[in-house]
Order: C-alpha cells, then sequence, then structure tokens
C-alpha cells in the first residue's frame, strides 16, 4: 500500500528519494511526495495528486540537497488530493512526518490535544505531525521525547518517518505493525518499507520492530524502546538483484511474471532439492506437523485462493485434516480449534497486516506455525515460527502471477516432504511432476495469441463473465474470477459449476460470458453438462480443457500433467486472458485502480 523513503548521507537525495519511490509504485498509490533539506538548511516540500512522474515535473532540480523522505500515498482518510498527500506539516512548520498505517484513534486526539490547531488536510497523518509539535512546544518536550509521548498516544498502525526541522541533520523513526527498515552505508543511512526501495544504495538493512524508535544521522543509527533503552541489532542482507526490478522488454511487468513461471518451478525443485535428488524440508517443520492433528492454512485474496489447492494438496498427500480460512474473518471470528493445531500462512509479501493480526493470537496461544512467503526477513517470515521461501523473485505487479504458483508447488512440497516423514507412500513424485509442468506452462505461454484472441472475442465489452468448475477446478476458477476483476474491471465470479442451477444460471442472458475449466476426469462430464446449460440460455462460452478430456468444441485444450498439480497448468491460460482483456481496454495492467500489492492495513 503506502510506501516510505528516507535518506541522509552524502548524496543528492532528491533522485535517491524519487528513484525509490518509483520501486514502489507497485505498492498502489494516488498521490505521492517528498520533502528535502537543502545545504542552507531550507526545506523544500514537493506534492502531487496521481503517479510519480507528477511529481518529477514538480520538484526543482536546481536544489542541492542530502537528506529528505518521500512517500506514496494509497488513501485510507480523506481523497486523493494534493492536500492529502504526505509528507505533512505542523502548523508551526516545525516538523515534516510520512506515515504508512491507520490510527484508529485520531478524532479523539484531534479533541483532546489539537482543538484550537488549525489542519490543511482531512487524513489521520497530520493529527501525528500536529501532536509532535503540540507536545514540543506546550509541554517543552524535545524531539524524541516528544515523538515517543506522541507514539503512547496513538493506537493503531504505524510506520513513521520524522524530520525536525530545526535539526535537518537527523531523521527520526517508529512503527507499530506496520513494516519500516533501516539501512545502512558508508557516509549514509537510509529509512524505506521496503528493501527494493533502496536496495540501488544498499544491501544491508536492519528491522525496526513494533514499539521502537530509532535516530538517523549520515554517520549513525541509534535504536531504543519507549523506555529509553538502547538496543543492539545487526544487519542482514537483503538477496535481491536490482536488475530483477525492470521490465526488462516486456511492456508490463504482469506479463514477465506470467512468462517467468516455468523458470520459479525449476527454481524451486532446485532449491528443496537435497544432494541425493530427493526433496527435503527442516525436520522440526515436519515433526510439529506430524503432531498435529489439523493443519489451519490462513490467508488473503490469491494466496488464500492457493490455500484452497494446498487443503487438496496436504490431505490428498499427508491425510492430514485441513482447513483455509480467510485471515481478516479468522482474526476476529476464531472458529473452535482442534488440540493440537498447526498454523500455515501464505502472504507473497510478509506483509498482510490481517494475516499478521492471526498469527499474533497464534503465537500467544503458542501453538507451531509456519509462513511461506517470497520475502526473507519479511514481519510474517521473523514472527512465525517457521518459513519456506517462494524463491519467486520480486513480483512487481499488483495482480499476482507467479507466486499464485509459487505457493502452491511448496505446498505439494511441502506434502510430499510430510507424507515421506510419516512414513505414507505419496500419491506423485513432485519434483519430476514439477518439472514437466515447468514445460507444460511454457507451452501454454507460447499459445498467448490464442488468449489475446479469446479475451477480445469473450471479453473486450463485456460488463460481467463467470468462470465454472468443480472440485480442484473450482479453486482455480476462484483465482481466475479474482485476477480478470483485479486488472480489466469486469464483474467476475468463480463458481462451483454444480451450484449454477441454485441461483446463478439466473444471471445468465444472451452473450455473458462463461468460461469452464475442465482437468478432472470424474467431475469433467458434469461440468461440461453445467456448460451446455448456460450456453443453451444464450452464453458466450468458453471451454478450456485438460488433454484426453478435451471436445472438439473447446478453445483450448492444455497438455497433460498429474491430477494433484492441475492448477499449476490451468491457471496460466486464465492468467493471460486476465491480461489480455485489461490490455485492450486500455487499463493499467501493472497497477489497476484502488488496489495496492502489499496490503498493510486492516
Amino acid at each position: 500500500m503506502c510506501g516510505i523513503v528516507g535518506y541522509i548521507g552524502n548524496k543528492d537525495v532528491k533522485e535517491i528519494l524519487l528513484s525509490g519511490l518509483d520501486t514502489l509504485e507497485y505498492r498502489g498509490y494516488d498521490s505521492a511526495g517528498i520533502y528535502i533539506t537543502d545545504e542552507a538548511n531550507q526545506g523544500h516540500l514537493f506534492k502531487e495528486k496521481g503517479r510519480i512522474a507528477a511529481l518529477r515535473d514538480k520538484v526543482d532540480n536546481s536544489i542541492s540537497a542530502f537528506s529528505g523522505i518521500g512517500h506514496t500515498r494509497w488513501a485510507t482518510h480523506g481523497i486523493p488530493s494534493v492536500e492529502n498527500a504526505h509528507p505533512h506539516q505542523s502548523t508551526s512548520g516545525h516538523f515534516t512526518i510520512v506515515h504508512n498505517g491507520v490510527i484508529e484513534n485520531f478524532e479523539e486526539v484531534k479533541d483532546a490535544y489539537l482543538a484550537d490547531v488549525h489542519f490543511h488536510s482531512t487524513t489521520d497523518t497530520e493529527v501525528i505531525v500536529q501532536l509532535i509539535a503540540w507536545f514540543v512546544e506546550s509541554e517543552e518536550l524535545d524531539t524524541i521525547d516528544a515523538f515517543k509521548k506522541a507514539i503512547v498516544t496513538l493506537k493503531g498502525s504505524y510506520a513513521l518517518a520524522l524530520v525536525d526541522n530545526e535539526n535537518p541533520n537527523t531523521l527520526y523513526a517508529a512503527k507499530n505493525k506496520s513494516p519500516l527498515l533501516l539501512g545502512t552505508g558508508e557516509g549514509f543511512n537510509v529509512i524505506s518499507s521496503d528493501a527494493m526501495a533502496m536496495v540501488r544504495e544498499t544491501d544491508q538493512f536492519i528491522e525496526l520492530m513494533d514499539g521502537e524508535v530509532a535516530t538517523l544521522t549520515k554517520d549513525s543509527i541509534k535504536i531504543e524502546d519507549l523506555a529509553g533503552e538502547i538496543i543492539e541489532r545487526d544487519s542482514y542482507t537483503a538477496h535481491i538483484d536490482a536488475n530483477d526490478l525492470g521490465k526488462g522488454t516486456y511492456p508490463y511487468y504482469m506479463i514477465k511474471e506470467i512468462d517467468e513461471q516455468p523458470a520459479v518451478m525449476r527454481k524451486l525443485i532446485q532449491q528443496y532439492q537435497n544432494e541425493n535428488g530427493d526433496l527435503e524440508i527442516n525436520e522440526s517443520v515436519l515433526s510439529e506437523i506430524k503432531e498435529s492433528d489439523r493443519v489451519y492454512i490462513i490467508a488473503c485474496g490469491t494466496s488464500y485462493n492457493a490455500g484452497w489447492v494446498g487443503k487438496q494438496l496436504i490431505e490428498r498427500i499427508t491425510g492430514t485434516p485441513t482447513e483455509v480460512h480467510l485471515a481478516s474473518e479468522f482474526a476476529y471470528n476464531t472458529p473452535l480449534l482442534t488440540k493440537k493445531p498447526f498454523f500455515i500462512f501464505l502472504s507473497q509479501s510478509g506483509e498482510t497486516a490481517d494475516s499478521r493480526q492471526v498469527l499474533v493470537q497464534v503465537n500467544k496461544a503458542g501453538y507451531p506455525s509456519l509462513t511461506l512467503t517470497n520475502v526473507p526477513g519479511s514481519t510474517l517470515s521473523r514472527e512465525a515460527k517457521h518459513t519456506l521461501l517462494l524463491h519467486a523473485g520480486p513480483e512487481i505487479a499488483v495482480a499476482s502471477t507467479k507466486a499464485y504458483t509459487a505457493q502452491i508447488a511448496v505446498l505439494a512440497i511441502l506434502a510430499e516432504c510430510v507424507a515421506k516423514y510419516n512414513g505414507v507412500d505419496s500419491p506423485l513424485d513432485v519434483a519430476h511432476e514439477l518439472g514437466i509442468i515447468a514445460n507444460a506452462i511454457e507451452t501454454v505461454i507460447d499459445d498467448h495469441e490464442i488468449f489475446e484472441r479469446l479475451s477480445v472475442t469473450h471479453l473486450s465489452t463485456s460488463k460481467n463473465a463467470f468462470y465454472i468448475g468443480r472440485g480442484i477446478d473450482y479453486y482455480v476458477v476462484m483465482e481466475a474470477a479474482l485476477k480478470l476483476k483485479e486488472v480489466s474491471y469486469v464483474q467476475a465470479e468463480g463458481w462451483a459449476s454444480g451450484e449454477l442451477k441454485h441461483g446463478t444460471i439466473a444471471l445468465i442472458e444472451d452473450n455473458t460470458p462463461v468460461i469452464s475449466i475442465i482437468t478432472d476426469k470424474v467431475s469433467g462430464p458434469h461440468t461440461r453438462g453445467n456448460a451446455h446449460e448456460v450456453i443453451s440460455r444464450g452464453a458466450n462460452s468458453m471451454i478450456i480443457s485438460m488433454e484426453g478430456l478435451d471436445r472438439q468444441e473447446d478453445a483450448y485444450v492444455l497438455p497433460k500433467v498429474h491430477d494433484l498439480l492441475t492448477p499449476l497448468i490451468s491457471v496460466i491460460p486464465t492468467q493471460l486472458i486476465a491480461y489480455y482483456t485489461a490490455l485492450h481496454r486500455g487499463n493499467d495492467v501493472d497497477k489497476p485502480r484502488n488496489l495496492a500489492k502489499s496490503v498493510t492495513v486492516e
């Protein structure tokens, strides 16, 4: 969602901040801004609604500056506008701040302390900077004490970067629930909500934890808790190749990331194979799953859809009962749990706020947990007991593609390893099958022109569409519909095809697009029958089937793969259909409206 960058050091800060914000575009935003301090210690604020390119046009390039903060905003309080864009300043101009997160009690704070203060925006963030200024001016506190007192007064989530305009050679940072990193370098230090934003400057980062405050100069970083106790923490190396952050020859990240999926499958085989060629996962993970009586998969969005496929894999391969839950529902409406639960958290970014809320409760209860994430060192990775990495490389497009297939592949690897540890014969050789799937995905991607044509003929003008399937295909059509609505804005739904006659078929009229996925030999004939039911009611039908189950009427036939892993191949056409539908509608494929890549607020 929102993104933070900050720099203090020996280089001109303007391009560092703007390039960092460019990198954070994938998180989703509606406005952006930077605040920089020049050599004469004079501050300059630049803000703009819309894209960072518009902000670039507004920044005065003649200014030479060596410290500053920047922000991309995704609106939570107040409409997208220049006034509501960050950074925000106190009325006196003493302090400037950027903020990720949501302050739950900002109205109460405003009434209690700031009734006489003139506000320039309708954001919760301005309350923070005005409160800090109020504590300095009314209670004669110094900056760090005023910062701490403000933090104690606030309720909610926040990642903050603060400038004291009377001491611009120092930056301040703090966090609670929202991620924030401190980066270190020779003669400079940085603040960033995402290592990718500053990886061109440094690959050395220090994690800031909840309830901590940091003071940065160009030569030092001091971290302390709210009681003033100094905290020593080593930096870690962010293994991110800056070259991976570019699109290369691709017009959009989404199509680049679709194309990268065969390579991801092959990399996962390499990463999880031992020297004997066997798949291997840390024994402590396998032991705790063996001792559990039920697995609970917690996730949101695309990861939630991957979780349903994971449930099928874990139950079919290991025999362990598995449930799948939306994190946002589980956190505040927790179901009855078994006596020995094991929790798996799925999150591409590892920063999903709803999932973290559940993980906090899981840790408090003392239950074992495992995070599957694409980002080592992320909050969910750090706070769960165990982590398995997706090894998919940076995923920049808001609509997830390769992380979805990587999650399913890692869940399959996990399931096979658990089965072997439990002495259960696995019904498939996962490493071998993933190699076959990598080749099959390449075959489907090579037919991209077919899917572009199908997108035009079926979805170019439609306002709604339906995907249908049964069994494991139902789990795929859930993700297919989400992908289509995310990037094309077509109102799409994924339905279990057997449920059509229980209500949904009432929505079928002339030319309604209905896309059927058929990869299961048992339920496939039933789904085909359901497809004919909607055809007889005027639907514009498209059937995607697997080799051996295909008929002449089918729009596309998928290469044959193992029955338990068909989602890894059947989802590829739906990703391409979503991409080309959005492209032909003139949408911004990588940055769809109102959406954010990393959802860091509940």
